[in-house]
């Protein structure tokens, strides 16, 4: 109510005077109160398109939140999917290389040693130790025992503290590498092997040539000392010696340096009596004898002499070890036929102690044998000469009584 001048105070005023001011007085209120209203109205209406704005971008926010959570989800499950399969174990160790994080490889390591796989092992965690103190990419190998042989396994760091939280963790990979080394030992054994190969050809055939010079000049010496038969009986165990030799000579550069086989039409009747006549020193030496049953004077196959002559050597010599003195070879060559379909069929029979049923299927490796003084080339250089001929060699023994090797080659005009 507005405050009158002093001069006025004691002033009465009239009834209508009052009822007059009193509405002024009550519109200029009510004009406030319209205004204020109004302002407050449209206060409320900017409020409630303010809070709308905010409520839709709260909206887009959270649906930008829950793409990323599920972004999230799917990388962790993408990221725990590729540690599971990781064919590598991962270890996440602390500041004391105490087990933080290990993936299933990891698990499977570890719960191959003494200790749970939720432990390290006191050697595994040496290397660790020594890894972390390299430079980055340091990497050491750790024998993880085994029920049949040990494993080896790399170990390196992926990830140091600076690439983490900073509080000493780091990451390392655990892969089996036992396989890579068998193979970089066969491959080291391999190459050792072809040098040892080559070396043993090139003596081989520095050997060769003079043991050719002195079979021949044994020849000449029997030939001229054939009525002294003392000296004739030395001389068989010379020739006997140097044609021993001969074949452990030629095995070698047959197995280590046999260049392709050069076949022409052969008698094999003839070659093996040849051959027989060759081994008689042999037999003689040893006190056997040899008998030689060929079925007809003339059995054709496509054939490389020298080579096919190493083998019957080889078989012969073979019987000769396993026979005792008063013993006999018998040799056979005749033709079979399966349909009409002939092969030439030779036979090496002894009367020997037989071979072993486990060693029957080992008897033509390379480097087997059950005799100190050979190097169990002999039988595997048959094989291989067989094989060059299309033929095929088996055998068939029994204990105390003898081994028979029989080898089948076609002839020629193999059709009846």
């Amino acid at each position: 109510m507005p405050i009158l001048p002093a001069s006025r105070q004691n002033c009465s005023i009239s009834p209508r005077d009052g009822i007059a001011l009193d509405r002024d007085s009550l519109a200029q209120a009510f004009e406030s109160f319209t205004h204020v209203a109004g302002a407050l109205e449209n206060s409320y209406t900017m409020l409630q398109g303010e809070l709308a704005r905010l409520r839709r971008e709260l909206e887009v926010k959270n649906q930008d939140l829950a793409r990323s959570l599920a972004d999230n989800q799917t990388m962790k499950a993408y990221l725990s999917g590729l540690l599971e399969d990781l064919p590598c174990g991962v270890l996440a160790v602390d500041a004391d290389f105490l087990l933080r994080f290990a993936n299933p490889r990891a698990h499977a390591l570890l719960s191959a040693t003494e200790h749970s796989d939720t432990a390290i092992p006191e050697d595994l965690r040496s290397v660790l130790r020594e890894i972390a103190a390299e430079q980055h990419g340091a990497e050491r190998t750790w024998v993880l025992p085994g029920p049949e042989a040990a494993k080896s396994i790399a170990v390196t760091c992926a990830m140091r503290p600076e690439g983490l939280s900073g509080q000493g963790e780091m990451v390392f990979i655990l892969r089996d590498v036992t396989e890579e080394k068998r193979l970089e030992e066969e491959r080291e054994f391999a190459r050792r092997m072809k040098a040892l190969a080559e070396m043993t050809a090139l003596l081989a055939h520095e050997i060769r040539n003079p043991l050719a010079s002195l079979e021949l000049f044994a020849g000449l010496i029997r030939d001229a000392t054939r009525d002294q038969l003392d000296v004739a009986q030395w001389m068989v165990h010379l020739q006997a010696g140097l044609r021993a030799l001969a074949a452990t000579v030629n095995n070698v550069l047959h197995f280590h340096s046999m260049p392709p086989s050069q076949l022409a039409p052969l008698n094999v009747v003839k070659l093996l009596s040849n051959t027989i006549e060759f081994l008689q020193p042999l037999a003689l030496q040893r006190g056997m004898g040899i008998e030689f049953s060929p079925a007809c004077a003339e059995i054709l196959i496509p054939g490389d002499a020298h080579r096919l002559q190493q083998v019957f050597f080889n078989l012969a010599i073979n019987s000769f070890r396993a026979m005792l003195a008063g013993k006999r070879l018998r040799i056979r060559a005749g033709i079979e036929c399966e349909g009409d379909l002939r092969k030439a069929k030779i036979e090496f029979e002894d009367e020997g102690v037989g071979i072993s049923p486990e060693h029957l299927e080992k008897i033509f490796e390379a480097g087997f044998t059950t005799v100190k003084s050979s190097p169990g080339l002999g039988l595997a250089v048959c094989r291989r000469i067989t094989a060059q001929h299309k033929g095929a060699i088996k055998v068939a023994s029994v204990a105390g009584k003898g081994t028979t090797f029989s080898i089948y080659f076609p002839v020629l005009g193999a059709h009846t």
